[in-house]
């Protein structure tokens, strides 16, 4: 005999569709609901009863109507009733970030320290985090979990980096965190949480590539809104494509990848982020020449995974919000030089979260969990 469905679940289901109605329309009316959701008006006047006794939404002002007569209240979600912290561990910074439930970020804050394969930089990592959580203005048991971003692979699990050259945090285990933090912890690899910032702010893309082009050039597989690790874990790791074997030395210990030659870190030369492209946009011949090398290899590793899977590619992290048409047309120019097939200009497209994207993104998955887990204990 099949197990049927309990009437609380059927209530706690009934409570999940209109809170993410909700979540999705607002402000809306209990006509609204009703009629959208096909419940009877008892049932969602009585779940919505349930909803703002518990705080999760709240009346803001009343629906517009021609209609004569009583106007119906318009309902929102309360985004603040829960929050997550989203951390982006550098080589000498950290990078905090409060992200409330619709994934608008407040409360950042950036804090140099260097980073140090020990117990004591741990330490004194969360004593950073729990301090930053102490002078926000927010309860701090409506915190949802804490993500850490790293430079490196990451376990299936989130538990563990299994693969972090850059800061030479391989093996670290996120219980050592868990020893000083007092909410629910989870590791990210840096490109990833900024592919998934990237879902998050653009509901259009089904099926795409992200590529990470920060301090290090990083990317991420999408699919079905997705994000893919592979079978052991390293799909798109594109920056360590080799691409000259004499050329310079990757922080993986070869020569000649991708990373030696697009990452922000390659491009400059000892100046700043924003002195390089105020004297590209300048006319800076030497600058130019520099950004189109970059631009080319770019697009080298771009025709390469276009070959072999023909989606939309996202071009984000810091390089994203200096980009312009100018160089997007650069890229197409350049691929229509390599790749054997006529091309149609409309898969590269700039980011819409070029600004905090990793730190975003390394709390979203806390926000996802609790939108689509059991509101209500």
């Amino acid at each position: 005999m099949k197990n049927s469905i309990t009437p609380g679940q059927i209530s706690q289901n009934n409570l999940k569709l209109i809170y993410q109605y909700i979540y999705q329309n607002g402000p809306v009316s209990q006509q609204d609901v009703a009629y959208d959701l096909r419940l009877s008006r008892p049932t969602v006047k009585a779940k919505i009863g349930e909803l703002e006794t518990h705080g999760l939404i709240r009346k803001e002002g009343q629906i517009a109507s021609d209609l004569a007569g009583r106007k119906a209240s318009a309902y929102v979600i309360d985004p603040e009733y829960r929050f997550a912290i989203g951390v982006e561990i550098l080589k000498k910074q950290i990078k905090l970030l409060r992200v409330d439930l619709t994934g608008r970020s407040s409360h950042r804050v950036v804090i140099d320290l260097i980073y140090e394969n020990s117990s004591d930089y741990i330490s004194r990592l969360c004593e950073q985090i729990n301090n930053f959580i102490e002078e926000l203005p927010s309860d701090r048991d409506r915190i949802l979990g804490v993500g850490l971003s790293f430079p490196g692979l990451v376990s299936a699990d989130a538990r563990e980096i299994v693969y972090g050259k850059i800061l030479d945090c391989t093996g670290l285990k996120i219980a050592e965190f868990e020893k000083h933090l007092l909410y629910p912890c989870r590791f990210l690899h840096d490109a990833d949480a900024a592919a998934d910032s990237e879902i998050w702010a653009s509901p259009e893309l089904e099926d795409f590539i992200y590529l990470n082009n920060s301090i290090h050039l990083g990317a991420s597989m999408v699919y079905h809104r997705k994000i893919l690790a592979g079978k052991h874990g390293f799909s798109a790791t594109i920056e360590h494509i080799q691409i000259d074997p004499k050329g310079k030395q990757c922080y993986c210990g070869k020569r000649g990848c991708i990373e030696t030659q697009c990452s922000l870190s390659s491009l400059l030369n000892g100046e700043e982020e924003d002195t390089f492209f105020k004297a590209l946009r300048e006319g800076d011949p030497v600058v130019r020449n520099r950004w189109q090398v970059c631009l080319h290899y770019l697009a080298l590793a771009i025709n390469d995974m276009h070959l072999l899977y023909d989606v939309d590619y996202v071009v984000g992290g810091y390089l994203a919000a200096h980009l312009v048409k100018e160089d997007i047309d650069f890229l197409y120019d350049e691929i229509s030089r390599m790749t054997p097939f006529p091309e149609t200009r409309d898969y590269i497209k700039i980011s819409k979260m070029p600004k905090h994207n990793i730190t975003i993104g390394a709390a979203l998955p806390f926000i996802r969990g609790f939108l689509e887990g059991d509101l209500i204990e």
